[in-house]
C-alpha cells in the first residue's frame, strides 16, 4: 500500500492542488498513514477531525479525500443530510457506485426494505396474526379464517408524549406488540426480521460487499462531515461497526474520519478512545494566516492586517477575503464592517456578487437553482466552484454556515422586498420541478421518490423563508405527512423548520422544529410529534384531520382501541372523505371484534378510493369474520383485477374458497400465491391445511414442515402440524408440537385441548391438569360480558371431550339460546366429529348433542 517516491514536481503539484494552503502537519499525519501497512503498530484507522465551525475541518476533509484517491482508495463523504444510519450506508454506496464498487447486493436488500416496509403498513394481517383480536376458532379451517385481521397504516411507537413519562415495560410491551402486527404481514421471518431490526440485517450485508470492495482496493476511506450534527443518528451504531464489530468484521484497510465541532461523546466511545486518532483544529496561527494571504498575492501590511481582524484567522473567512485579492491601502477604505460585507465590497464584478449573494438563499445549490436565482450568468455555478466557503458533493453544494448566515442577515435588512421575491421564485421553481417529477410517479409513490421529497421540502422552506405566516398551515400539514412516511422523513422536515425559523429570524417556527426534533430520538417519537402538532393553531383542517388519523394508529398498534376510535372519529369529522381514516378506524374496530361497524368503515373507504386494491382486500377479511363468503369473494376478485400479482388477495381467496369447502380452488389459489413468493410461509401453511382436510397427510406434513422451517414460532402453523402428527399416529411428535405452540400462547386454549386429547390417547398422568386448563380459558370467555359464539361453542367441545355430561347439556342449550348463525353451529358439528374420531367417547350421549344442533340448523 506504501507507493513509490515522488517527483519535486508532483510534490508541488499536490502541496498547490485547489490552492490549499496550511495544516501540513495534519496532512503529513494522514498522508503518512496510507503509507503504512495495517499490520504496523503505527497504523490508525480511526480519526477524528474536531475545532470550531469555520477553522476547515469539511477543507482538510476534503483535501484528504483528494490525497486518498491519489493513493488508489475509494471515498465516500457523509454529511449532515443523512437522518439515520440506513441513509449512512446507502450515502456510501451511492458514491462507492460511481467509481466502480457498486455494493449489488446492499442495495437490493435496501430496496427489499422500504418494500417490506410497505407491505408491513399497508396490508391485512394474515392468518395467525395474535394482534388482530380476533376470536380463534376450535378447528384448523376455522381458525385460518376467524384470525383474517384488517389493513395497518403505518408501523409508528404509540406510546405517551415524551418518553420521560413512559414506563419502560410500557415501551417493551409496545414493541411487542409491534412486532406480533409486522410478523403477521409479512410473508417470512426473514421478512418480519428485515422490518422490525433492519440494521441487523443491512449492516452485514453492507460490510460483507464493502470487504469486497476492500480486496480490490489499496484503500477504503469513509468521511463523515459535519459529525456534530449526525453523532446522535449514527453515534452507537458506528462504534459497534468500527470496535465491536457487532455486524461482523471489517477489514482493516478501511479507514474512518469523523469530522465536527465538539469531541466524541464519552458515553459512548469512553471505552474506545485509545482507539481513536484526535486531529484538533485551531485558527491559523498569524504566520499560516500571512502564508496563505502571500500565496494570494496580499501583501500590502494594512490591508493584511484588516484581513486578519476581520477573518480572526479563521480559515474559510481568511479565505474568502483573501481571494477577493484588494491590492492597496485604498482597497481597504473603512476598516468597520463584518468581514462578509467587507468580501462583497472587494467583489469587483456586480453581476458576480450578486450571483454570490443570491444563491446563499437555497438550501443547496446547482446549475437549476443557479439559473433560477441568476438567468444572466450562464456560468453561474462555476464561479460559484472557485469559492472557499462552497461545501458538499456535486447536486448537494451548499454555503459553509459561517459565510451564509451572515449572508441571509445582510439580504433580509437590506431589501425585505428582494428577499420576499427571491425566495418566491425558489419556491415556484422548486413547485414545478415537483410536479415534473410526479408526471414519471404515481401517486401513491411520491413520499416514497427522494427527488419529490427533496422538491417538497426545499419549497416549503422557501414559502416559510418569504411569508412565514401564510405559508405555515401548508408546512405544518407537509409535516404531518412526513411523520406518517417515516423518521426520517420527520427528521428532515424538523430540521427544515428550525433552518427556516433561523434563516426568517421568526423564533416561534425555529423553536417549533426544535421541539419535534428532539421528538424523534423518543420511542414516541411520532406520536408525540402528532400531539404537538396538533396543539398548534397553524395546522388547518385537512392537516389536523390526517394528524388525527395518523395518531389513531399509534394508538390502535399500542392496544388503545378507544382511544385509537376516538382520533380516527375526529379525523373524520374535520374531513369526512379522508379514505384513510375509514380503513383505521375499520382495523381497530376489527380488532375490537365489532365486526359491522368494521365493515361499515370499509364499505366507506371503498365507496371513497374504489380502486385501491388494499381497501377491498381488507374488507373481504372482514367480511369473512362476519362469514359472509361470497361477497369476500367478490371483494378479493376486484382487488386481484386491479392488482393481479396481490399474493395477499390470492391468499385471502384461498382461505375463502377452503371454508366454503371449495377445497380445490383453495388449493390452486395458494399454490398461484406460492409460485409468485416461493418463501411465504403463511401460504404453506393454509395449504398444509387443506390438505389435512381432505385427508392428505403427507402433503399437510410436508407444506406444513416448510412453513414453520421459514417461521418457526408461528403458534397456529404449529398447532395445525401437531393435529396431523396426531391423525398419522405420532403422538411423540404431536404432543411436542402442542408443547411449543402452547409456550408460545398460553392463553390459546385449543392448544391446551389439543394437547390433551393426544395425552389421553397415550395415557399421560398430566392430563388432568391439561384438560381443566382448557375448560378454565373456555369458561372465561365464555362467561365474559362481550362473550362470542365461538368461545360458548369452544366450551361445549371441551366439555364433551373430559366427559362432564351434565354440564355439556346445559352449555348446549346456552350456546343454542344465542340464535348463532348457521357457520358456527356448523363447525361445532365438525369440531364434536372431530373428536370422535380422535378419542373414545360415549355415543349416546354425542348423539343427543348432534341432535339438537342439527335441529338447529333445520330452523335456521
Amino acid at each position: 500500500m506504501a507507493q513509490g517516491p515522488v517527483s519535486r514536481q508532483e510534490l508541488i503539484r499536490r502541496r498547490r492542488t485547489g490552492g490549499f494552503v496550511g495544516r501540513r502537519r495534519e496532512l503529513a499525519v494522514f498522508r503518512e498513514n496510507l503509507t503504512r501497512t495495517p499490520e504496523s503498530d503505527a497504523y490508525q484507522f480511526l480519526f477524528h477531525v474536531h475545532g470550531l465551525a469555520g477553522v476547515g475541518k469539511s477543507a482538510l476533509i476534503r483535501r484528504w479525500d483528494a490525497v486518498a484517491r491519489e493513493e488508489g482508495a475509494v471515498t465516500a463523504i457523509v454529511g449532515e443530510e443523512v437522518q439515520s444510519a440506513i441513509e449512512a450506508m446507502e450515502t456510501v454506496s451511492a458514491q462507492l457506485a460511481r467509481q466502480g464498487c457498486t455494493l449489488k447486493s446492499f442495495d437490493k436488500q435496501l430496496a427489499a426494505y422500504r418494500q417490506k416496509c410497505h407491505e408491513a403498513e399497508a396490508t391485512a394481517p394474515m392468518p395467525g396474526d395474535e394482534s388482530g383480536g380476533v376470536a380463534l376458532s376450535p378447528s384448523a379451517a376455522s381458525t385460518v379464517a376467524a384470525q383474517i385481521g384488517m389493513a395497518g397504516l403505518a408501523l409508528v411507537p404509540g406510546a405517551g408524549a415524551f418518553s420521560g413519562a413512559i414506563r419502560p415495560e410500557q415501551v417493551a410491551a409496545g414493541l411487542d406488540r409491534a412486532r406480533v402486527a409486522v410478523g403477521s404481514r409479512l410473508r417470512s421471518h426473514e421478512d418480519a426480521r428485515l422490518v422490525l431490526s433492519p440494521l441487523k440485517v443491512l449492516t452485514p450485508s453492507f460490510l460483507a460487499e464493502l470487504s469486497e470492495v476492500a480486496e480490490r482496493r489499496p484503500w477504503v476511506v469513509l468521511f463523515f462531515d459535519t459529525y456534530e450534527r449526525t453523532a446522535p443518528l449514527l453515534d452507537v451504531w458506528l462504534r459497534d461497526v468500527l470496535v465491536t464489530e457487532a455486524y461482523g468484521p471489517v477489514p482493516v484497510n478501511v479507514q474512518t474520519v469523523l469530522s465536527g465541532q465538539g469531541r466524541l461523546d464519552a458515553a459512548c466511545w469512553a471505552d474506545s478512545l485509545d482507539l481513536v486518532t484526535e486531529i484538533p483544529l485551531k485558527p491559523f496561527t498569524e504566520d499560516e494566516a500571512r502564508t496563505l494571504l502571500a500565496v494570494h498575492g496580499i501583501t500590502d501590511v494594512r490591508v493584511t492586517d484588516l484581513v486578519l481582524r476581520l477573518s480572526g484567522r479563521l480559515p474559510v473567512l481568511l479565505d474568502t477575503l483573501a481571494r477577493s485579492r484588494p491590492q492597496d491601502v485604498d482597497a481597504v477604505g473603512d476598516p468597520s464592517g463584518t468581514a462578509i460585507e467587507r468580501f462583497l465590497r472587494w467583489e469587483r464584478d456586480p453581476a458576480h456578487r450578486d450571483t454570490i449573494l443570491a444563491c446563499a438563499l437555497p438550501l443547496r445549490i446547482d446549475d437549476d437553482i443557479c439559473r433560477v436565482l441568476a438567468p444572466a450568468a450562464g456560468d453561474g455555478l462555476r464561479h460559484l466552484l472557485e469559492l472557499p466557503f462552497l461545501t458538499g458533493q456535486p447536486g448537494k453544494y451548499r454555503y459553509h454556515e459561517v459565510i451564509r448566515s451572515p449572508m441571509l442577515r445582510l439580504q433580509r435588512s437590506r431589501s425585505p422586498a428582494d428577499w420576499r421575491r427571491r425566495h418566491t421564485e425558489l419556491a415556484m421553481a422548486f413547485a414545478a420541478w415537483r410536479r415534473e417529477q410526479e408526471a414519471r410517479l404515481s401517486p401513491n409513490g411520491y413520499w416514497d421518490d427522494p427527488v419529490w421529497r427533496d422538491h417538497l421540502l426545499n419549497g416549503n422552506y422557501h414559502q416559510l423563508c418569504a411569508q412565514a405566516p401564510a405559508a405555515l398551515p401548508e408546512a405544518l400539514h407537509n409535516t404531518v405527512r412526513a411523520c406518517g412516511h417515516s423518521t426520517e422523513s420527520l427528521r428532515h422536515w424538523a430540521q427544515m423548520l428550525v433552518q427556516a425559523g433561523q434563516d426568517s429570524d421568526t423564533d416561534d417556527l425555529m423553536q417549533t422544529g426544535q421541539r419535534l426534533l428532539a421528538l424523534t430520538a423518543q420511542p414516541s417519537g411520532a406520536s408525540a410529534a402528532l400531539t404537538l402538532l396538533l396543539t398548534l393553531p397553524a395546522l388547518g383542517a385537512p392537516g389536523r384531520a390526517l394528524a388525527h388519523a395518523l395518531r389513531g394508529r399509534c394508538h390502535r398498534l399500542d392496544g388503545r382501541h378507544e382511544q385509537a376510535v376516538q382520533d380516527y372519529t375526529t379525523a373524520l369529522s374535520l374531513a369526512p372523505d379522508l379514505a384513510r381514516a375509514y380503513a383505521g378506524r375499520g382495523i381497530t374496530r376489527n380488532q375490537m371484534h365489532h365486526y359491522e361497524a368494521a365493515l361499515a368503515d370499509y364499505d366507506q373507504a371503498v365507496r371513497i378510493d374504489p380502486d385501491n386494491p388494499l381497501y377491498l382486500v381488507n374488507r373481504g377479511a372482514t367480511r369473512i369474520n362476519l362469514r359472509r363468503y361470497d361477497d369476500a369473494i367478490v371483494d378479493f376478485d376486484q382487488a386481484l383485477d386491479l392488482d393481479p400479482s396481490s399474493v395477499r388477495a390470492m391468499t385471502f381467496r384461498g382461505l375463502t374458497h377452503h371454508r366454503m369447502h371449495r377445497h380445490q380452488a383453495a388449493l390452486a389459489d395458494f399454490t398461484s400465491a406460492l409460485t409468485l413468493n416461493p418463501d411465504y410461509a403463511w401460504a404453506y401453511a393454509a395449504r398444509g391445511d387443506v390438505h389435512l382436510t381432505l385427508g392428505h397427510t403427507q402433503a399437510a406434513l410436508a407444506d406444513l414442515d416448510r412453513s414453520l422451517a421459514l417461521e418457526p414460532d408461528a403458534a397456529w402453523p404449529r398447532c395445525w402440524r401437531g393435529e396431523t402428527h396426531r391423525a398419522l399416529g405420532r403422538h411423540a411428535e404431536a404432543l411436542a408440537d402442542f408443547e411449543h405452540a402452547i409456550a408460545l400462547r398460553p392463553e390459546c386454549g385449543w392448544f391446551h385441548y389439543q394437547s390433551a386429547l393426544v395425552m389421553r390417547l397415550t395415557g399421560a398422568s398430566t392430563q388432568s391438569e391439561r384438560w381443566q386448563r382448557a375448560r378454565a380459558i373456555y369458561e372465561a370467555q365464555a362467561g365474559a360480558a362481550e362473550a362470542s359464539d365461538l368461545a360458548r361453542s369452544n366450551l361445549l367441545v371441551v366439555l364433551c371431550a373430559l366427559p362432564d355430561w351434565d354440564r355439556a347439556e346445559s352449555q348446549l342449550e346456552l350456546f343454542l339460546s344465542f340464535s348463532p348463525p348457521r357457520h358456527q353451529i356448523t363447525e361445532a358439528i365438525d369440531d364434536l366429529e372431530d373428536l370422535q374420531r380422535a378419542i373414545p367417547v360415549d355415543a349416546r350421549q354425542l348423539i343427543a348433542i348432534f341432535g339438537r344442533l342439527r335441529e338447529a340448523l333445520e330452523r335456521d
